[in-house]
């Protein structure tokens, strides 16, 4: 294969979008190196069983990646999300994080910088830590003299099997009003268009891509659901008690209505410039169908969106 001999370092590799990005780089017949806390946990070693090289480095530790990127042609960044519960990660952090992984990239000769972002970032702040700290990096990894391209995914359709979206109950409750359309992509799908994107530098470099797999509103949510499930499942607005009371969420919300986080892709673009994209009742029927089942019988542990 044409990139069996170029090495793309991807940070994440043991959690969703670095997984997804592996797998794929990997299917694309590229030589993949893995920068893991610990090479022998589990999901490294599945990684190693997968043909991926495992490196021991942290992002909180520059000489680890120098190390991890030296001879790489490409990088996938990626860092943990500072509005993530339980990651321990503060806006600083995540901007300390993504930025460092810019600049080693940029000093050690990396060919191509992949960056993952978010629909909200942009030139305005939106007021939430989180999809601004994205937009901090964004604007660092412009300034840099490194080839690059930046993705933007839409909403993870994942998100809405985690607990607390109230499956388990017969009922989803999610951003956008009943009527609002929302956009969408798979986590697969993310790893398959960066690998799209480092196979094409030509093509990619200097862009920033918004990407999604579909579009639906609240109710169509809930009638695709019923037809996976084969029983009623109903769709709601997160209660307004618990968005006054969350002063994020309150504000994500606002950002949904305000259209900065409902997605702007222009999905038949993209499904012509990547046909594996999948639409949410492929997902439901596809990689999604354990998350579902399991969102089905899982007991109600609190909303999760950050």
């Amino acid at each position: 294969m044409a990139n069996i001999d170029k090495t793309v370092v991807v940070l994440g590799a043991t959690g969703q979008q670095g997984g997804s990005v592996a797998a794929a780089l990997r299917a694309d017949g590229w030589a993949v190196r893995a920068v893991v806390r610990d090479p022998s946990g589990p999901r490294a070693r599945a990684l190693s069983a997968a043909g991926v090289e495992t490196v021991r480095g942290d992002l909180g530790d520059p000489e680890s990646l120098r190390a991890a990127f030296s001879g790489a042609h490409g990088v996938f960044s990626v860092q943990p999300s500072s509005g993530q519960a339980g990651a321990g990660v503060t806006d600083e952090d995540e901007v300390r994080f993504g930025t460092a992984v810019a600049d080693i990239a940029e000093r050690g000769g990396v060919a191509h910088l992949v960056y993952s972002s978010t629909v909200a970032a942009g030139p305005t702040p939106t007021g939430i830590g989180h999809f601004d700290t994205k937009s901090r990096v964004e604007a660092h990894v412009r300034n840099l003299d490194i080839a690059s391209t930046v993705v933007r995914p839409a909403t993870f359709m994942e998100i809405l099997t985690l607990p607390g979206m109230g499956l388990d109950r017969g009922r989803l409750s999610f951003l956008m009003r009943p009527d609002q359309a929302m956009q969408f992509i798979a986590v697969r799908d993310i790893g398959r268009i960066v690998a799209a994107v480092f196979g094409s530098p030509d093509r990619y470099v200097g862009r920033t891509v918004e990407i999604a797999g579909d579009a639906l509103t609240g109710e169509a949510l809930a009638e695709q659901l019923t037809r996976a499930v084969g029983r009623p499942i109903n769709y709601g607005r997160l209660p307004t008690t618990l968005l006054e009371q969350d002063e994020v969420l309150g504000r994500t919300v606002a950002l949904v209505d305000s259209g900065r986080l409902v997605g702007n892709a222009d999905l038949d673009a993209l499904r012509a410039e990547f046909p594996f994209l999948l639409r949410f009742d492929r997902w439901l029927a596809g990689p999604g169908a354990g998350l579902l089942t399991e969102a089905l019988r899982s007991a109600d542990t609190g909303i999760a969106l950050r």
